[in-house]
């Protein structure tokens, strides 16, 4: 994930769906501001190829509007459109 400057890794979403959306992962909230996308440099660390075979499949840029413990198998859950609508429970962990 380093060579891919990646800072969380998740797998299971469609990542379009978080476009101007709120979400949380475990007790952290973020807002979506924007599309990232692969870097350039990807060749230089991981060789010839690596950036077409990734070409289009960036992730996104979000900020952090409340810091928390994030841990492995949290899930993400996105706020709800209706703003009246509580958050779900967060997911507990064992």
């Amino acid at each position: 994930p380093q060579d891919l400057r990646r800072n969380l890794v998740i797998s299971g979403i469609n990542l379009f769906s978080l476009k101007n959306r709120r979400f949380r992962i475990g007790q952290a909230i973020f807002e979506t501001t924007g599309w990232c996308q692969p870097c350039a440099k990807l060749e230089q660390r991981l060789g010839h190829g690596t950036f077409q075979a990734v070409r289009g499949h960036g992730g996104i840029n979000a900020r952090v509007l409340q810091s928390g413990i994030i841990r492995l198998d949290d899930t993400v859950q996105v706020e709800p459109l209706d703003s009246n609508d509580p958050w779900p429970p967060a997911r507990q962990q064992a």
